[in-house]
């Protein structure tokens, strides 16, 4: 499976990140900082790169920037459920995607599956494997639903009222 660098300033992400990401075969290596996780980067060689955006010392978007910058790692930025993420820095730093706190497990296999390589260091030499972009954001996801609820709303609303009124007078509305 892959090998994973997981960083994160919670102790509490730490763990529930790595119990996740192992439990399904991955190779987990956990830094607690931003800066250290730069270190990391040479002598770990990551598949896959998950860091939060706010971190001591070097902020997860540094991280993504230096590691996009340095090798052909995945690179998924974290955020808690309150914090704002930036759009603009997320798509500059060439971010792979973005998971907001706390995260069902399987968001994030799901996340990551579409980057994990099976063997990449028992692989042949050259071989290059195809790769998505998935961004998970939810504001866009509630824009869409709003959307689509919008263009609903007329037949809808017609639809409820015609029901309540056949329910209230045992008639059709439109009899």
């Amino acid at each position: 499976m892959s090998r994973i660098l997981l960083a994160d300033d919670s102790p509490h992400a730490q763990r529930m990140g790595e119990r996740i990401l192992r439990d399904e075969g991955h190779e987990v290596i956990t830094v607690s900082d931003g800066l250290v996780a730069m270190l990391r980067l040479k002598d770990a060689q990551p598949d896959i790169i998950i860091a939060d955006i706010s971190m001591p010392e070097v902020s997860g978007y540094e991280l993504c920037e230096y590691a996009k910058a340095n090798g052909t790692a995945a690179v998924f930025l974290t955020a808690g459920p309150v914090e704002p993420v930036d759009e603009a820095q997320v798509s500059r730093v060439r971010a792979d995607g973005v998971l907001k706190k706390p995260f069902e497990s399987t968001v994030l296999l799901d996340a990551i599956a579409r980057f994990a390589i099976n063997n990449r260091r028992a692989s042949s030499p050259g071989t290059v494997k195809a790769r998505s972009v998935v961004v998970i954001d939810p504001d866009q996801i509630r824009a869409a639903v709003t959307l689509a609820l919008d263009a609903a709303m007329p037949g809808l609303t017609e639809h409820i009222a015609e029901k309540v009124i056949t329910a209230l007078t045992g008639k059709k509305a439109n009899a």
